[in-house]
C-alpha cells in the first residue's frame, strides 16, 4: 500500500515584533492605536461603538462587491500581470478567479518562452495585475 501524497500547506510569517526575537505587532505603535484604539482589544468592538464596527463592516462588504463586479467585468479581457520574484510582466487574457482568490485562470499567457494555451497563476506569486474595463 502506498502512502497518500503529502499536499503543501502555505506557511504565514509574521513580521518581527518590537523587542526583535518575537513574530507579532507593537500594541503601542500609532497603527495599532488607530485600529484597536485604547483598549487593545481585537476581539470587541474594535475599540468604539457597535455603530463604528457596523460601518467598518459595511465599507468592507462595499469595497468587495465592487471588486467582485470588477473581476466579472475583466472576464475575457486581456490583462498585464506583475510576477513576485523578478519574473516581470507577462500578458494574458483574464478567464475567472476562484472564490477563495487562491488562482487566477488565464489563456493565452505570453511568456519569454512563447505562448501558453492556458495557465493557472498563483494569487500569492502575482503582485498586481492591471486591465482595462
Amino acid at each position: 500500500a502506498s502512502s497518500p501524497i503529502p499536499v503543501p500547506v502555505g506557511v504565514l510569517r509574521l513580521p518581527r515584533g518590537p523587542d526583535g526575537s518575537s513574530r507579532g505587532f507593537n500594541p503601542n505603535s500609532p497603527r495599532f492605536q488607530e485600529l484597536f484604539g485604547a483598549g487593545g482589544c481585537a476581539g470587541g468592538s474594535l475599540g468604539g461603538s457597535a455603530a463604528a464596527a457596523a460601518a467598518v463592516q459595511g465599507a468592507r462588504a462595499a469595497l468587495r462587491r465592487r471588486f467582485l463586479r470588477a473581476l466579472a467585468l475583466a472576464g475575457g479581457r486581456p490583462a498585464r500581470f506583475r510576477l513576485r520574484g523578478g519574473g516581470g510582466c507577462v500578458g494574458a487574457v483574464l478567464g475567472a478567479v476562484d472564490v477563495e482568490s487562491v488562482a487566477v485562470q488565464v489563456d493565452s499567457l505570453q511568456t519569454p518562452l512563447g505562448v501558453e494555451a492556458a495557465a493557472l497563476l498563483r494569487c500569492q506569486d502575482l503582485v498586481a495585475y492591471s486591465f482595462l474595463l
